[in-house]
C-alpha cells in the first residue's frame, strides 16, 4: 500500500506495534499507517483478544506485513526492534508485563526485549482507577513512556493518534537539548476593540506549536507562550495562554532563564484603545485610531540563541531574503525564518521557508510543518 510521506523522521526504525484485546484495537490500522508515513518499518503483534476485535488482514494491509499472532519455534519475540509500542494496552496486558508473564506474542516480546516501551492504556474507568491496576501502571511508568488516556464517558479511552505518534517521536529522538530551556511564542494575538470585537489575524499557531513539540522531542524544558491558535500544544510543555500583544510581551519579558528563544507568534502590529461598551452597529461609520504595538522581539534577553520569523506576502525569493536579512540586522538575532503567506501556508499543515543565518541562506522546499520544525532545529544546533 502506497502512503504519502510526511517525513523521514522514523526512517530505518523498526517499531513493534502490539495490539491487545480492547475495542480501541480498531485504531491500530491508523497508527500503523501514520508510523509508516514517517518512514518506520512496522512489525505488528496481536493477542488472541485483539484478533477477536480486528481481523489480522486489516493490520497486515496497514503495516505492509502480516502480524505475529502466536508463539512458535521461530521465536518471533526475540526479533530486534528500536521500539515496542503497545496500543491499546489492556489492564490484563499491563499486569502481565509488570509481573514477567510471557504467555502471548505481546507479553513475550515485552519480557524478552531490551527495546524502549511506549504504553497507551485503554480500559473501563473503574478498572483504570482500581488500586491494583493503578499500582501496576505506576511500576510500568518507571521503565516506559505512558501515553495518558482520555478519561471520559466512563472509560479510560486510548489517547488520540497524534499523542501516540508524539510519544514515539519523543522516545526515538536523541536528547541533544537535554538540560536546556526553550521559550517559543506561537499563534495570533487579539487586540480588543470593544467587549465583542477584536483585531486579529489568521495564524493557526501550527508552526510555533510544531517548534515547541520538536524542542520537547529533543529533551528541552519547554515553555510555549501561546495566543489563541487552533493547534494542540504538546503535553510535555508548559503552556502560558495569552490574548493580546501586551500580554505576550509581558510573558516573554518575565522569563529570563532560557537558553533558546523562538519568536514564531504572529503578533499584531497595531492595537486600539478598547471601548468599555459594545459599539452600536447603527452608528454609521466608525473610525479607529491604530497605535503601534511594542515589538515582542525587543525584550528577548541577550545571550540566548534567538530565532525570529518573518512573514512576507507576494515577495520574490530575493525580496524575502532581503526582508529576513534586514530583520536579523535590526534585532541582532542569530537566525531568521522567512516564508511567503501568499503561498497558502496560513492554517495549512505544510510550509516552505528560507532560513537566513550569518553564514548564508538555506532554502527549504514545501514540507510538513513538523518536518520543517526539525530542519530549523537542526540548523539552530549548528550555531
Amino acid at each position: 500500500m502506497e502512503l504519502k510521506t510526511r517525513s523521514e523522521r522514523l526512517a530505518g526504525r523498526r517499531i513493534a506495534l502490539c495490539v491487545t484485546g480492547s475495542v480501541a484495537a480498531v485504531e491500530s490500522v491508523r497508527i500503523a499507517r501514520e508510523l509508516r508515513r514517517h518512514g518506520a518499518e512496522v512489525i505488528p503483534y496481536m493477542t488472541k483478544g485483539a484478533m477477536g476485535i480486528i481481523h489480522p488482514n486489516a493490520l497486515e494491509f496497514a503495516a505492509g506485513r502480516g502480524p505475529v499472532a502466536g508463539l512458535t519455534g521461530a521465536v518471533e519475540h526475540l526479533a530486534d526492534h528500536d521500539l515496542i509500542l503497545i496500543a491499546p494496552a489492556t489492564a490484563n496486558t499491563i499486569a502481565k508485563i509488570v509481573h514477567g508473564i510471557a504467555d502471548n506474542p505481546v507479553t513475550a516480546l515485552a519480557a524478552s526485549s531490551g527495546s524502549g516501551l511506549v504504553i497507551a492504556p485503554a480500559m473501563h474507568r473503574e478498572m483504570y482507577e482500581n488500586p491494583v491496576v493503578a499500582g501496576n501502571m505506576r511500576l510500568l511508568r518507571e521503565r516506559s513512556i505512558f501515553v495518558e488516556p482520555l478519561l471520559e464517558e466512563g472509560a479510560a479511552k486510548m489517547a488520540p493518534l497524534e499523542d501516540i505518534v508524539d510519544a514515539v517521536f519523543y522516545a526515538l529522538t536523541p536528547k541533544d537539548l537535554k538540560g536546556r530551556r526553550v521559550v517559543v511564542t506561537a499563534g495570533p494575538t487579539m487586540e480588543h476593540i470593544d467587549p465583542v470585537r477584536v483585531i486579529t489575524n489568521r495564524s493557526s499557531g501550527k508552526m510555533g506549536v510544531a517548534l515547541a513539540r520538536e524542542a520537547v522531542f529533543r529533551g528541552a524544558d519547554v515553555t510555549l507562550i501561546y495566543g489563541p491558535g487552533t493547534a494542540k500544544p504538546p503535553s510535555r510543555a508548559e503552556v502560558v495562554r495569552v490574548e493580546t500583544s501586551d500580554e505576550m510581551l509581558r510573558a516573554v519579558e518575565s522569563r529570563r532563564d532560557y537558553d533558546i528563544f523562538i519568536g514564531a507568534a504572529a503578533v499584531a502590529d497595531f492595537t486600539v484603545e478598547p471601548r468599555k461598551e459594545k459599539l452600536g452597529s447603527r452608528e454609521g461609520g466608525i473610525t479607529l485610531e491604530l497605535m503601534p504595538t511594542k515589538k515582542t522581539l525587543s525584550v528577548v534577553r541577550e545571550g540566548a540563541v534567538r530565532v525570529a520569523f518573518k512573514a512576507g506576502y507576494g515577495l520574490s525569493e530575493k525580496g524575502l531574503i532581503e526582508a529576513a536579512s534586514m530583520l536579523m540586522e535590526e534585532t541582532g538575532f542569530d537566525l531568521v525564518v522567512a516564508n511567503d503567506l501568499s503561498k497558502g501556508v496560513l492554517g495549512s499543515d505544510e510550509a516552505e521557508a528560507v532560513i537566513v543565518k550569518k553564514e548564508g541562506v538555506i532554502r527549504l522546499e514545501r514540507m510538513d510543518k513538523q518536518a520543517l520544525a526539525k530542519r530549523i532545529f537542526d540548523e539552530l544546533m549548528r550555531i
